[in-house]
């Protein structure tokens, strides 16, 4: 996985795969949003709904830990190895929406995760145990903070470009 030498630099390299990525939604007509085709695993609703979903939760992961609430990941109501069946509620409950909707609520929690960043310490962001979310989340790795917001960020942003890339080639 990535690392990253401050703040400032995460946030740039989200902000690149941010603009990378939500730019390919720009040519996909809201009538096209949930066709599906056999290459690719999600319509490109579905697409932004997982990014949407991911988002969201690890935004609802840091206000409930600052609210002295604890914290089950990914949710209260599905284990880590039930993530297929998160991926569809993901679906059922954002892919409904608009692209725009969709577009603008991504842009929106992209937003509040710069805040959240912006809130934090380097050391709250880059070393361990800063969080019982973080802590909690993983059995046997220790992970920092940061390396949630990227594999909820930066990762998919790359990997899911490719997968609309390529539901555009086949369907636009």
């Amino acid at each position: 996985m990535r690392s990253y030498h401050g703040k400032a630099e995460l946030k740039a390299e989200i902000q690149k795969t941010y603009d990378k990525y939500i730019a390919e939604f720009s040519e996909i007509p809201e009538t096209l949003k949930d066709k599906r085709c056999e290459e690719v695993d999600r319509t490109p609703a579905e697409n932004l709904a997982y990014q949407v979903g991911w988002t969201t939760l690890l935004l609802q992961w840091e206000a409930d830990e600052r609210q002295g609430k604890l914290v089950k990941t990914p949710t209260e109501d599905y284990k880590w190895n039930q993530l297929g069946e998160l991926y569809q509620y993901f679906s059922a409950t954002y892919a409904s929406l608009s692209l725009k909707d969709l577009q603008e609520r991504l842009a929106k929690n992209i937003q509040a995760i710069y805040q959240m960043l912006d809130e934090m310490s380097e050391a709250e962001v880059f070393e361990p145990h800063m969080r019982k979310w973080a802590d909690n989340s993983t059995k046997t790795a220790v992970w920092e903070v940061y390396k949630f917001i990227h594999v909820n960020t930066v990762a998919p942003f790359t990997t899911f470009r490719t997968k609309i890339r390529k539901w555009k080639r086949l369907m636009l």
